[in-house]
């Protein structure tokens, strides 16, 4: 039989709605999806919500800024079919990838650093003088040649690689990147923005910009752990008669 709710218990999707800016297709649509726990219904079929359904609904807006939307779905799901490990391990994992996210700006940071002041270097490199300065093969400069991490020029009378004082930091800087474990393909967009940039300098107000977005996950992370655990701490619905 259905739970027989007291009036001041009893919320429309609007209600759920109404103050997130949502439409009640949305309350309806999260509820389908198992971000809200399943409503009652009327005798003539109507929704019925709670204030649980309500904080839950507060606990999941709370948690997509930190988590993703993805993410924060998942979370919720979790919760709602008493999953609850399952909702801590996802949680764990957003702040490993946060975690990884930040080693990876100071691992940035430090290549870049490493670059300053620019290279003075007036004149050009052949690909074995500069494999030998990196300590690498020169296949592997060949190697990011074709990944697009550095553009050498071709001596037109010998068709050798020249590499520019630009080549040159654009390798060292894929070198310390490398060295720190990323991709080819998550270099290449970063020397990309230094070629374009016209050097290291231009890319200070970049890795300002990537601080703070990092800042703003982690405070938004809180927020949805405050709200989550509000929701958690909800008294449970009675059972139904």
């Amino acid at each position: 039989m259905r739970r027989n709710l007291q009036s001041g218990d009893q919320l429309r999707p609007v209600d759920l709605a109404r103050g997130h800016g949502l439409s009640t297709q949305a309350i309806r649509n999260y509820e389908a999806a198992g971000i809200l726990p399943a409503a009652e219904r009327t005798s003539h079929g109507y929704r019925t919500y709670t204030p649980r359904h309500a904080q839950a609904l507060r606990a999941f807006l709370a948690l997509v800024p930190g988590h993703g939307h993805q993410t924060a779905t998942a979370i919720m799901q979790a919760i709602n079919r008493d999953a609850t490990e399952d909702a801590l391990r996802l949680i764990d994992e957003s702040h490993a990838q946060l975690l990884d996210d930040r080693r990876t700006l100071q691992a940035v940071e430090a290549a870049v650093g490493d670059l300053e002041p620019l290279p003075q270097e007036r004149g050009e490199m052949f690909v074995g003088p500069l494999a030998k300065r990196l300590g690498i093969r020169p296949a592997t400069l060949r190697k990011w040649e074709r990944a697009g991490l550095v553009q050498p020029r071709r001596d037109p009378q010998t068709g050798y690689r020249v590499y520019s004082a630009a080549d040159v930091r654009d390798a060292l800087l894929a070198h310390q990147l490398r060295r720190g474990g990323y991709l080819l393909e998550q270099v290449a967009p970063l020397i990309a923005q230094v070629r374009s940039a016209g050097g290291i300098a231009p890319l200070e107000s970049t890795l300002h910009d990537w601080h703070a977005r990092l800042s703003a996950r982690s405070r938004a992370m809180l927020t949805g752990a405050a709200a989550l655990d509000a929701y958690l701490t909800y008294p449970p619905a009675p059972p139904t008669a």
